[in-house]
């Protein structure tokens, strides 16, 4: 089970979409960051949305040079990114079907190629959750063990606790017939090899990651939020994580972590979650050096003068590794 979890953009609605209509919405990508499905952490990491926001364009029009239909339109610099805007369906009513037009649809598709430390794999095995044969192995795999082939996994989005999906299960609550939901696979294949693939040539592990799509007006498959940015996909490079698994770490390791699971299965209101206790002042400027460099380096793009990426994932592992 995976708790609901709060988005680091905030949404401005250019035109509301109909059943007939796609909509255009703005996302305006703010330096929050989140985890242990918490919500907004207490402290922006200065600059992480423009440096967000720019990979995010940037794999838009990669993938859309792939082949890959995407609801981007155009990027505003330096952190918003304008795009097609769908419905957003109504948990009661379900499911939807391709013929009602122009919706989100209420899952998450995630991709795994490698599972680093802090992939749910190895805590949901060690639960008993899932068993090796799940993801295609003889036995336990190792922290860190690529796998032969990408693992496809779906959960859902929109309920009070989000939890993974057989793909039975993830078909009947898109909607999709037996032709469509296949090509929901093959086309996160392809999102997969694309990004996997670019992260490769620049020396970055592309672990796993997660995306969105939405279902037009013509009832095609549209890839929606922000693939391949490191608030959608585990980047790493020499073995350190580009991104908030270091601050989760180090929460994790002060003896800090907000027990949200606990929270949620007492039924506590998020009003009364204990807050979280800030970062030292001194993990800020390393973690924006570390945003920035990982943007420069995806997207060829200078703006900010930011260290290498060996020099700024040194830096971050010595937050948590003194």
């Amino acid at each position: 089970m995976m708790p609901v979890l709060n988005s680091t953009k905030n949404l401005h609605v250019v035109e509301p979409p109909t059943a007939t209509r796609e909509g255009i919405g703005v996302f305006e990508y703010t330096d929050h960051y989140t985890v242990f499905h918490y919500g907004r952490m207490p402290d922006p990491i200065p600059g992480k949305g423009e440096a967000i926001c720019r990979m995010a364009a940037f794999n838009f029009l990669m993938l859309e040079e792939a082949g890959v239909r995407t609801h981007f339109r155009r990027h505003i610099a330096p952190n918003q990114i304008e795009f097609t805007l769908a419905r957003l369906p109504d948990p009661a009513d379900r499911p939807h079907s391709p013929a009602s037009g122009n919706y989100l649809l209420p899952l998450q598709v995630l991709f795994r190629n490698e599972l680093p430390p802090g992939s749910s794999v190895h805590r949901r095995l060690a639960a008993g959750e899932l068993v090796p044969a799940d993801i295609g192995l003889d036995a336990l795999p190792s922290v860190g063990q690529k796998l032969a082939r990408p693992l496809i996994e779906y959960a859902t989005t929109r309920e009070d606790t989000n939890r993974f999906l057989t793909p039975g299960e993830a078909q009947y609550l898109s909607g999709l017939d037996d032709e469509r939901f296949p090509a929901l696979r093959e086309i996160t294949v392809k999102v997969d090899e694309v990004l996997t693939g670019h992260a490769a040539g620049l020396g970055l592990s592309h672990c796993d990651g997660k995306v969105e799509y939405l279902v037009t007006v013509e009832q095609e498959l549209v890839l929606g939020d922000s693939p391949g940015t490191p608030d959608e996909s585990r980047l790493m490079f020499g073995g350190v994580h580009c991104g908030k698994q270091i601050l989760r770490d180090w929460y994790v390791r002060s003896g800090l972590q907000i027990p949200t699971s606990e929270l949620i299965a007492e039924g506590v209101p998020r009003s009364r979650w204990p807050k979280p206790a800030p970062l030292p002042p001194e993990f800020l400027p390393v973690m924006t050096d570390l945003y920035r460099s990982l943007s420069e380096t995806w997207t060829g793009e200078r703006h900010w003068n930011a260290p290498d990426l060996p020099t700024a994932t040194h830096a971050a592992a010595r937050l948590i590794n003194p």
